[in-house]
């Protein structure tokens, strides 16, 4: 039987989150309020770190809209989000995002910033009120240089370090290379520690080598050293002892109910009534597609893919139905969506019909223009939330790094076997040749809107180049600026450069 009691966040790290740190935490009847702050019962470890977990979910996080995973998305070659008259104007943001042009006051950026933060809070403060509990403190630990390694990628070297013993209310900005070394050492004296069970909601041994694998394949960008063979290292880790596999089913990966899929290695587990956050329907279709799903709530007809990006896919590949294109109908997949009231001299007519063509990203895109974001498996009467768990850390990502890392060691042969296994499972022609290009693409093609195109497009050195309404874009806009509230809160931060 559980019960609710209450534990608050202790130190300085309120103020710089500017999050509350008051959270909820379920443990076991008979465990009093005493016996939990000094000695925490280790069997309490598994329920006392969902704490640190649970802030990764929500607030624009992982398959949400207005932090980090519409930076990561919409700032890519992969997802706009059109103006449709005085729909999605927002100020601009959204059009600012895609041409790189945003400011240091556009507000959303606060939630790149805030969603990792939030959770170095909650790590730091179990960590040093839980200091004896070894697995506990080790994973926190892990979780924490995750966090870092989310905000040196999208900052850079803007981001102040702070850790269990930090005392400073206005901790200063740390380098790239501090960072980059807090990351790598905090996993690397803390990996051996974690469980290798296949905890898909928790950070596991495997799971800490696909973080430094990840820190390792993009430090040419952080750091300018190349550290391949280090993440050819921990690649071989996952691959050869690892727990994991591709699924037969590439999309049982995105399903409703795929709690239990062999391939998905770290998920968000999202939950429609107690665990909300995860609304890419909302995002993506079109309003009378409340129709088509029975939905709860009407959507709010945003995301679409860019053109470009769908057309990448072959017509024989299986993974094009990441996209809903065509004429759209209602659940009893006979009667056509029709949108009269809101009809723009759209050539298609009133009729709902999802074109890959979308004719302009502002000021008045077709309001059924784009195709639309259909990987994640939508429940008929679906509420605002998803109960799909939302795959951070896949073991096809772990095949394609191993596919780039080979191919970076002057080892094409090498990385194609690992590159035409993915490919295999998608039904498509087997590559006879790898390129940076053709696996870039393919990693685009096997990894939509998962929250990886733009860290791809930066360490291949293609973020800065010109697509669909978007002109070229300077180097320094491969990292976010500090928000401009955090400089102000906090006058020791530094601003990153071109900002």
């Amino acid at each position: 039987m559980l019960r609710s009691i209450k534990t608050i966040c202790v130190g300085g790290l309120v103020a710089l989150t500017m999050v509350s740190c008051e959270l909820e935490q379920e443990v076991l009847t008979g465990v009093t309020q005493d016996r939990l702050t000094n000695e925490a019962p280790p069997e309490l470890a598994e329920v006392l770190k969902q704490s640190a977990y649970s802030q990764l979910m929500g607030n624009g996080s992982w398959g949400g809209h207005g932090g980090f995973y519409s930076y990561q998305e919409i700032t890519s070659d992969e997802i706009a989000i059109p103006v449709k008259g005085g729909d999605w104007n927002d100020g601009g943001i959204w059009v600012r995002a895609h041409r790189h042009t945003w400011n240091v006051d556009d507000g959303e950026l606060n939630g790149v910033w805030d969603t990792p933060f939030r959770v170095i809070a909650e790590a730091n403060a179990l960590i040093q009120q839980y200091p004896d509990i070894e697995e506990l403190t080790a994973e926190m630990k892990v979780l924490r240089a995750f966090c870092y390694l989310i905000l040196l990628d999208n900052f850079g070297g803007g981001v102040p370090l702070v850790i269990e013993t930090t005392t400073d209310p206005n901790p200063p900005s740390s380098s790239r290379q501090e960072l980059f070394d807090f990351i790598e050492t905090s996993v690397l004296e803390n990996a051996d520690i974690l469980t290798r069970d296949n905890r898909r909601i928790n950070l596991n041994f495997w799971t800490a080598h696909m973080i430094l694998a990840k820190l390792y394949l993009n430090a040419d960008v952080y750091i300018g050293q190349s550290r391949l063979a280090d993440a050819n290292a921990m690649l071989d880790i996952i691959i050869n002892d690892g727990p994991y596999s591709l699924a037969p089913n590439y999309f049982s990966n995105f399903a409703a109910s795929n709690q239990n899929s062999v391939e998905n290695m770290f998920t968000l587990p999202y939950d429609a009534n107690n665990a909300g956050g995860f609304n890419i329907h909302q995002m993506t279709f079109h309003y009378e597609s409340q129709k088509t799903f029975d939905l709860v709530d009407q959507p709010w007809n945003g995301y679409a893919a860019l053109e470009e990006f769908y057309n990448s896919y072959d017509d024989d590949d299986l993974r094009k139905d990441n996209f809903r294109v065509g004429p759209q109908f209602e659940s009893d997949g006979v009667t056509p969506l029709r949108d009269d009231a809101g009809f723009d001299g759209d050539p298609d007519g009133v009729e709902v019909n999802f074109t890959p063509e979308i004719n302009e990203l502002e000021p008045v895109a077709f309001r059924q223009a784009g195709a639309r974001i259909n990987k994640f498996e939508i429940s008929i009467g679906a509420q605002p939330n998803l109960n799909n768990d939302f795959p951070v850390f896949r073991y096809a990502d772990v095949i394609l790094m191993k596919a780039e890392v080979l191919l970076r060691q002057g080892n094409a042969a090498g990385g194609l076997a690992f590159v035409n296994q993915v490919r295999s499972r998608a039904g498509v022609e087997l590559f006879t040749t790898l390129t940076t290009d053709n696996l870039l693409a393919e990693r685009g093609r096997e990894l939509f809107a998962e929250g990886w195109r733009r860290s791809d497009l930066i360490r291949f050195n293609r973020f800065g180049a010109p697509w669909w309404e978007k002109p070229s874009s300077p180097q320094t806009r491969t990292i976010f600026p500090v928000p401009l509230n955090k400089i102000q809160s906090n006058t020791s931060l530094t601003q990153n450069p071109g900002y």
